[in-house]
């Protein structure tokens, strides 16, 4: 009999505990649809986004179950990483590659990279670099070396999510494409560079370690890239050639969805950046495999992956905001509120300074080999730049429990005080910069439709727009003027003036030649009867990029 009751309590236990699970996931999805409605009616105000909307709401409601529990807890959920990197953040960024207006991004890529990859590194040293110099003369805890360039990784990283949301790619195509390429990138490099650094001793650095230690950034940043790309190809290679819409869209939509998660989970799995990987296999895969599904399945797909990364958008910022009053993490601090904000104003200090170290001598750079005066970055946009990745957001937030939490919980008094830094970061720079940003761009560009309506016109296609297919077979501006240069025979000339358009008129030819009557694409999907080529071959007559 004893047996017996104990094994019923147990499983009273239990389902008491379920219970609890069940009603803190019911209150979850309630926070979610009012964020979603929320900001569905803030729509039209030039202050509020649907980021910062979720984050004062995930504050509020911490607030009053705060005051239910009597102090003990302000959130329905535990933080996890996994939650966070395996689930969360893959739809999000393979969203983002899947969408992006290609020719904007390759045309500005060498700017993108200098900004998300060398401008991240110079913004890591300096944050680092101030941190050595301002949190050495506090009392804050021991750190080494390590620490305060895990640190300056952290800090580095600007909230991509956040970032897509302040400008439009039809209004601004050059601004969009530079801040949304920079923070994918940007986080890539965060992510890789923090990953790096756990590896290694760097408390008895010497130029060996130094030198291994690019040189493994290095392999991670290619192979990731690789990686992402390979899998996108795959994914069109087998759809293209068992040509699943036969029979069942059903198959070819979850194969593509799976093919896009899987791509993140072997670069985890081998210990890789899975934020490049599914970045860039969401853009081999709208260039290759969206075109080789049916049409129906176009249509799902892209609205499939935007919702996806849309309501894990909203999901992080609400638990942010909520897990902002975490007791416990407070309390460890108690004692020292003015360290507190000392620390959080040298942090946000670095910051500002840190972003501003790069993209004004990179911008500076990048002008250097802009031979027209349109393509060139003027004052007000680096400006704009400059502002638009001041945000920091989850993944600063994910890394910062990474380093300094056990299980999501904090014991030492050095890192609750790091980790309470960030939140408050985090908080004031999503709130408070994120509302100022549409002001700030309205009144920076005010002329800002107007001068992006030709621009859209020429490259307004991607997954968005499903009646005109993804990078066609028609010649564009880039083509026209690197052919100019070529038919003069001068192709040394040519890569060395206009790079980007001669290396766009030679990948072009490769792509059609080579690429697409293996992998698809417009153009070279198989006829088939009922097939994507008979729908859409009397009513797509314009390829665009």
């Amino acid at each position: 009999m004893e047996v017996v009751s104990s094994i019923t309590t147990k499983l009273q236990g239990l389902s008491t505990s379920d219970h609890a699970s069940v009603v803190s996931m019911n209150l979850f999805v309630a926070l979610l649809c009012a964020c979603i409605v929320i900001g569905h009616l803030l729509e039209e105000n030039r202050w509020m986004n649907e980021s910062i909307t979720a984050l004062l709401i995930g504050v509020c409601t911490g607030v009053v179950i705060l005051l239910v529990s009597g102090g003990k807890s302000s959130h329905l959920l535990v933080f996890s990483e996994d939650l966070f990197f395996i689930y969360l953040l893959p739809p999000i960024i393979f969203n983002a590659g899947f969408q992006v207006k290609k020719k904007q991004f390759f045309r500005n890529f060498i700017t993108i990279m200098l900004f998300g990859a060398i401008g991240t590194l110079i913004s890591c040293c300096v944050i680092s670099l101030g941190a050595i110099q301002f949190f050495g003369r506090m009392d804050i805890g021991e750190f080494d070396v390590g620490d305060y360039i895990a640190i300056g990784a952290i800090f580095a990283a600007t909230d991509s999510v956040c970032t897509l949301q302040i400008l439009n790619q039809d209004q601004t195509p050059l601004l969009y494409s530079l801040v949304f390429g920079e923070g994918v990138v940007n986080d890539a490099t965060s992510v890789v560079l923090f990953n790096a650094i756990q590896g290694f001793d760097l408390v008895n650095l010497n130029p060996h370690i130094g030198l291994e230690f690019i040189g493994n950034f290095l392999y991670l940043f290619v192979t990731s890239t690789l990686l992402g790309v390979g899998t996108g190809l795959v994914s069109a290679y087998i759809i293209k050639t068992l040509y699943f819409g036969r029979h069942s869209t059903d198959r070819e939509v979850s194969l593509m969805i799976l093919m896009a998660y899987l791509s993140y989970m072997l670069a985890e799995l081998f210990y890789l950046s899975g934020i490049l990987t599914v970045f860039f296999c969401g853009i081999v895969m709208s260039h290759y495999t969206w075109h080789n599904v049916t049409e129906s399945s176009r249509v799902t797909t892209k609205h499939a992956f935007a919702t996806l990364s849309f309501v894990s958008e909203i999901f992080i910022f609400l638990y942010v905001g909520m897990d902002a009053l975490d007791i416990e993490k407070w309390s460890a601090v108690s004692d020292s509120p003015g360290t507190i904000v000392t620390v959080s104003s040298v942090l946000l200090a670095l910051v500002l300074l840190g972003r501003a170290a790069f993209v004004f001598p990179l911008s500076f750079l990048s002008n250097l080999s802009k031979k027209s005066p349109n393509d060139k970055i003027d004052i007000k946009q680096q400006i704009v730049i400059w502002w638009a990745g001041l945000m920091r957001g989850a993944v600063s937030m994910a890394l910062a429990y990474n380093k300094f939490t056990s299980g999501g919980h904090t014991h030492l008094r050095g890192n609750a005080i790091l980790i309470t830094s960030t939140i408050i970061v985090v908080l004031f720079s999503t709130v408070v910069f994120g509302l100022m940003t549409q002001p700030l761009i309205r009144f920076l560009l005010p002329d800002g439709n107007s001068q992006s309506s030709t621009a859209v016109s020429s490259h307004a296609g991607s997954p968005k727009s499903i009646t005109v297919p993804l990078l066609g077979e028609g010649q564009d501006s880039l083509e026209d003027l690197a052919q100019q240069h070529l038919n003069g025979g001068n192709r040394l000339r040519a890569l060395l003036t206009t790079p980007t358009h001669t290396v766009h008129y030679y990948w072009r030819k490769f792509d059609n030649a080579f690429m697409r009557p293996v992998f698809g694409g417009r153009g070279f999907v198989p006829f088939v009867p009922g097939s994507p080529t008979e729908r859409t071959s009397a009513s797509i007559t314009t390829p665009f990029q």
